[in-house]
């Protein structure tokens, strides 16, 4: 269900992260390569990059290749964050573009790659869309991305078939958490991708083990088992 990418970095271009490497979130829309749930992530994109503080969303329902604007416009776009997205929608979910990650409060980016029973969830007007991981992010916002591994700990217990690989910006920290899919992380000389399966065959791709919580700021890379696993 979805793959999804995060850079924390020096300034470059969307389309260098997203659309160029030989297997980047341009090919998995089509022909992921680690998806354990689903063949396809044709319901939906969405890119979302600091302008400073500020964060900008680019959402869309329709599949990632069949879109001429954004392989037009994301050369144009640059950032030293970026969070993107391509979606498998849960059966019964909504396909519409504010289903599509990444969600934002204003000040942080999140998406989510995986599974959860709404039903754990509590209802939330702020949430953007009724679907699965709208309500999760939501509640993420809500709890605060400092508590981001006890909230991921707690909806686990109350859903213990929960996928719940979380990814969240907010332009100088880049945070993720792996419960139940893939995760994996590059550190380049400018700057470090996390993303659920590697984009190329760079031998520097390490793969996050299971319900880890990454934290990248410029200081570095920190993991931590998450309590619970």
């Amino acid at each position: 269900m979805c793959r999804h990418l995060g850079w924390l970095g020096a300034p470059v271009s969307v389309a260098s992260l997203v659309l160029e490497p030989p297997s980047g979130l341009l090919v998995q829309s089509y022909a992921p390569r680690r998806q354990k749930h689903g063949l396809l992530n044709a319901d939906g994109w969405g890119v979302g990059f600091f302008d400073g503080p500020v964060p900008r969303r680019w959402r869309s329902a329709t599949p990632l290749w069949g879109d001429a604007s954004l392989a037009s416009v994301a050369p144009a776009l640059r950032s030293g964050c970026v969070v993107a997205a391509v979606r498998s929608a849960s059966v019964g979910m909504p396909i519409e573009a504010s289903a599509s990650a990444p969600f934002s409060d204003g000040t942080w980016l999140v998406s989510h790659n995986g599974l959860v029973d709404r039903a754990v969830l509590p209802p939330s007007r702020t949430a953007e869309s009724a679907n699965d991981s709208a309500l999760l992010a939501a509640l993420i916002f809500a709890r605060g991305l400092d508590a981001l591994g006890p909230t991921i700990a707690a909806v686990a217990a109350d859903d213990p078939n929960a996928r719940l690989n979380i990814l969240a910006a907010n332009g100088s920290r880049l945070l993720a958490t792996t419960w139940g899919d893939t995760l994996s992380l590059l550190r380049r000389g400018d700057g470090v991708v996390v993303a659920s399966e590697p984009y190329d065959d760079d031998p520097r791709w390490e793969e996050i083990p299971d319900r880890h919580l990454v934290e990248v700021t410029g200081d570095g890379v920190q993991l931590t088992a998450l309590k619970g696993s």
